[in-house]
């Protein structure tokens, strides 16, 4: 297990008691470090959607617990987050209950000749992701070229 993973875990077994406290449920935890700065991001989600006072009651509750625990040697900083409407697709709960919605997607490596795609979700499994295009043609990609997948926000 990488030092990414293990704080990501502690995390998770940390937070999961107060969001079952307030019926919320997690959707994401990451360790991640852009432009030289470490983040502790946690992505909560409700039925209706989170609001701004949701985040700040479990930033305040988690800020406490984080400072007790203290397991992450490294300066970061903590954020509690809906996951937005486009929200990313990482995990198989993610995808399972994104069936047949609209998705956005970007590969790595071009798939007949494109890299970004977009259609609605029909399958997955661990190696695979199905979209069906607006012309309902059926596309399968390994799941290890997509650089990223998410629910397609329309405005």
């Amino acid at each position: 297990m990488t030092k990414r993973e293990e704080y990501e875990q502690k995390t998770e077994e940390l937070i999961l008691p107060i969001l079952a406290e307030y019926g919320f449920e997690l959707y994401d935890v990451e360790y991640v470090k852009e432009a030289g700065t470490w983040y502790l991001r946690t992505y909560i989600d409700k039925e209706g959607g989170i609001t701004i006072n949701d985040c700040e009651l479990v930033s305040r509750r988690m800020n406490v617990l984080l400072d007790e625990k203290d397991f992450i040697p490294d300066s970061y900083i903590f954020e509690v987050s809906s996951p937005g409407l486009g929200r990313q697709l990482k995990k198989d709960k993610h995808f399972a209950k994104s069936i047949g919605q609209e998705v956005e997607v970007k590969l790595f490596r071009a798939s007949d000749k494109r890299k970004e795609l977009e259609g609605t979700l029909k399958a997955f499994d661990k190696e695979h992701v199905v979209i069906a295009s607006a012309n309902g043609e059926e596309l399968t990609l390994e799941r290890g070229n997509i650089a990223m997948i998410r629910l397609a926000v329309d405005f």
